[in-house]
């Protein structure tokens, strides 16, 4: 039986970072830098179902709030 035919028995743990960009990570081991728990622990596929629930839009923070704000200034000089 070779690794990839074990069972990962592993628990993980969901970490998100400051652009709410979500990720698995051993529970056993340190997050890395830049990232923190976010609740959630279990076996790998539980941890990734619970991230596609989640994490519904891809796009990182600061680049969603740029588009907030590009879209409001378009709002706001359409109307003069």
């Amino acid at each position: 039986m070779n690794s990839e035919e074990r069972e990962d028995t592993t628990v993980y743990k969901v970490v998100v970072n400051h652009e709410e960009q979500y990720s698995i990570w051993p529970s056993y081991r340190e997050n890395p830098l830049g990232w923190r728990d976010e609740g959630k622990t279990g076996l790998k596929a539980e941890c990734l179902a619970h991230i596609a629930e989640i994490w519904t839009d891809m796009r990182p923070l600061s680049l969603r709030k740029w588009m907030e704000e590009q879209a409001t200034a378009g709002k706001s000089t359409s109307s003069c």
